[in-house]
């Protein structure tokens, strides 16, 4: 069945099987990874969470034909280095970005709650996310940065000086940036995991094991 659908702004249109999840069109047909798998398409973990007209969805619980002339926004099509989004930058400076792979998915749903509710409160932001789960970060800087590119977004939040963080005292940084080096590439999507990389003629293996039956 061919489909045709907007994705990041771009018509786009393939020839699919519509019951087909729109996580593994995004990371395999398209080779869109910043989109990541967590939970083997159970739904659970929010990594995969991309914006259909708007609305954060599981993309691997959305079957190809529930896409069909709708709108498609990944985390590739949020900002790109050179012009990140107010979220991403955000994201950065706060300190919310450590291993990055639930990042991608914090950023989507993060994003369709501002633009549907500009000013939300931090209950309304910790609503938004629940459905995401960090490994490694924790949520209070996610929820800060968060909460710091919606105080931007209205033109009300200051820069940060580098390494500042959330202004606890532990967190200094003598002679230095605190930030990531690979922190933009964590939250445009283009940092690439073991999942994410393909490599041509790549042989696959397994092991079976067979019983011994005792008689």
């Amino acid at each position: 069945m061919k489909i045709t659908f907007t994705l990041n702004g771009e018509s786009i249109s393939l020839a699919v099987d519509p019951a087909r999840p729109l996580l593994d069109v995004l990371r395999e047909d398209l080779n869109l990874t910043g989109t990541k798998q967590g939970c083997d398409h159970e739904g659970e973990c929010g990594a995969c969470t991309v914006l259909v007209d708007g609305q954060a969805v599981r993309s691997c619980l959305t079957p190809m034909g529930k896409v069909a002339g709708r709108h498609v926004e990944t985390v590739e099509g949020l900002g790109g280095a050179d012009a990140l989004h107010p979220l991403q930058d955000a994201f950065i400076e706060v300190g919310a970005v450590q291993c990055g792979y639930c990042t991608p998915g914090m950023l989507m749903a993060a994003k369709a709650l501002i633009d549907r509710t500009p000013t939300p409160t931090r209950g309304e932001i910790q609503e938004a996310l629940a459905g995401n789960l960090c490994r490694c970060t924790g949520y209070k800087r996610i929820v800060e940065a968060v909460e710091l590119a919606v105080e931007r977004m209205r033109g009300g939040a200051a820069a940060r000086a580098p390494g500042a963080g959330s202004g606890t005292e532990d967190e200094g940084v003598i002679g230095g940036d605190a930030r990531r080096t690979d922190a933009v590439d964590k939250v445009t999507g283009r940092a690439l995991y073991v999942e994410d990389r393909r490599m041509p003629g790549l042989l696959h293996d397994t092991v079976l094991r067979r019983a011994t039956v005792r008689t």
